[in-house]
């Protein structure tokens, strides 16, 4: 993101308005990342809208009724109607609530399923950050989430509120601990915490042996999920805790609607309430995306993906463009070169430059990179309403005995054969050359002794002396 910034800022920007050299460059920095969080609430909104959707349609079906079918062809609309219907609705704030921490527990709720977007790929090169720590940022911020439902459940005072935040503590930070353990058996195989290059261990050689080459059609031999038994169990230990930290069935003790009403948000009415429904379908989206990542094989395969170089772009565009003088002009030439160059050569140049063959094929693999992606997530998604209307909710006990006693030794196993694994198959590192050992330093032949001379005598005279010498 920085790369493309400074690209876009001193090839371009520069050129087309030479006064820009005077902003800040972190400000260009900040207006970058603020676009971004944008489209990333765009896409959020957007997720979220379609899979109440589609959660409402598979009810229909699975339960033998329609579903929604009124607002819009197939009741597409729907989700649109009710996200109008909590604009609109009264904010009703309890008397007798925490004012500060009743506000401020949707937005935190809000933020922990917002913040791990930033480093969340969505294909090899369509991301925010690149960051080295990228799976530990994802896991840390996701804790945010924990914090503002508690909060929603302590601050409206209220008993159903409370009992709902007390099960969240107790089923959500639980099944943290087996989450983390399936994602570090990963982690441990792979031999690092960044989504790219975890996907990029991905795609070497195929089960145990690194070495092998597979052709494009049996890529899916790679997935994290079959090169190894601890990461295939893994694998579901990681789905499971990802429903009970999402919330859902048959873990939705939170809510409970059947005997609390609605449980930590009871209280909550209007946006505030879509605040919640918003952040739990992005946080599916998240621990889905996650799991198409580090077992799936991320953005490879069905598609075909291989690696292309960058397209050079931004290069391309600003070498159209040329180099621009204003420093000759007066204020009205250098008004009219810069609306020349912004409203045509500049699209122009930029159109020219997209249709490239070396820009196509970029955005051709880059787009099936994203279909890939995307449609495992949303594969794991619709597993996800499958199992909430198929399974029964459980009880609160039955929910800590299947996380402290079944999947947390069964991932301390997996990590155990994980690093058994990583030890006997990595790779080794290369022996270093034979140390060279320096020759004996040579030592110089003596020199002849020069015999001593006579020292002459005090009582000689100087003819006498000098004979002597």
């Amino acid at each position: 993101m920085k790369d493309l910034l400074d690209h876009l800022h001193n090839d371009i920007v520069l050129k087309v308005l030479p006064i820009a050299a005077n902003v800040p460059v972190h400000l260009v920095y900040i207006g970058g990342l603020l676009l971004a969080s944008v489209l990333v609430i765009l896409w959020m909104t957007l997720v979220a809208m379609g899979w109440i959707w589609a959660e409402r349609r598979v009810a229909g079906f699975i339960q033998a009724r329609v579903g929604p079918n009124r607002v819009g062809p197939y009741g597409l609309l729907q989700s649109l109607a009710d996200g109008i219907k909590l604009l609109v609705k009264e904010d009703i704030i309890p008397t007798a609530a925490n004012r500060f921490l009743y506000e401020l527990a949707p937005l935190l709720v809000f933020a922990g399923a917002f913040i791990p977007f930033v480093v969340l790929p969505f294909s090899q090169h369509l991301l925010i950050a690149d960051m080295d720590l990228g799976v530990f940022y994802v896991l840390a911020f996701g804790a945010l989430e924990v914090v503002g439902i508690l909060m929603a459940g302590w601050a409206p005072n209220s008993k159903w509120s409370l009992y709902g935040g007390m099960r969240l503590a107790a089923q959500m930070l639980s099944y943290e601990i087996p989450l983390g353990l399936s994602v570090l058996t990963v982690v441990i195989l792979a031999g690092s915490l960044n989504f790219n290059e975890i996907i990029a261990w991905q795609t070497r050689g195929v089960l145990f042996n690194e070495s092998w080459d597979t052709p494009w059609i049996l890529d899916w031999l790679n997935w994290a999920v079959f090169r190894s038994p601890a990461a295939f169990v893994a694998f579901f230990i990681f789905y499971i805790a990802a429903l009970a930290e999402t919330k859902r069935a048959p873990f939705d003790l939170p809510e409970a609607e059947s005997e609390l009403v609605a449980g930590f948000h009871t209280e909550y009415t209007g946006i505030r309430f879509s605040y919640f429904f918003l952040s739990e379908y992005c946080a599916m989206y998240v621990v889905a995306a996650m799991g198409a990542i580090l077992f799936l094989g991320g953005w490879h395969w069905p598609l075909p993906t291989w690696d292309v170089p960058k397209p050079g772009f931004i290069a391309a565009v600003a070498a159209g463009l040329g180099e621009i003088d204003y420093s000759e002009l007066g204020l009205f030439a250098r008004l009219k070169l810069f609306l020349a160059n912004a409203l045509w050569h500049g699209p122009r140049e930029t159109v020219e430059a997209f249709f490239q063959p070396a820009t196509l094929k970029f955005v051709l693999v880059e787009t099936f990179g994203f279909a890939n992606l995307v449609g495992k997530a949303f594969v794991l998604l619709f597993v996800m309403l499958w199992i909430r209307w198929t399974l029964p909710r459980v009880r609160i006990d039955q929910v800590m005995h299947l996380c402290l006693k079944v999947l947390l030794p069964i991932g301390l196993a997996c990590v155990l054969l994980a690093g058994v694994q990583a030890a006997l198959l990595s790779p080794r590192p290369a022996e270093p050359a034979a140390a060279v050992v320096p020759a004996a330093p040579v030592e110089p032949e003596p020199m002849p002794a020069v015999p001593p001379q006579a020292e002459p005598d005090a009582d000689m005279s100087p003819a006498r002396a000098d004979e002597a010498t």
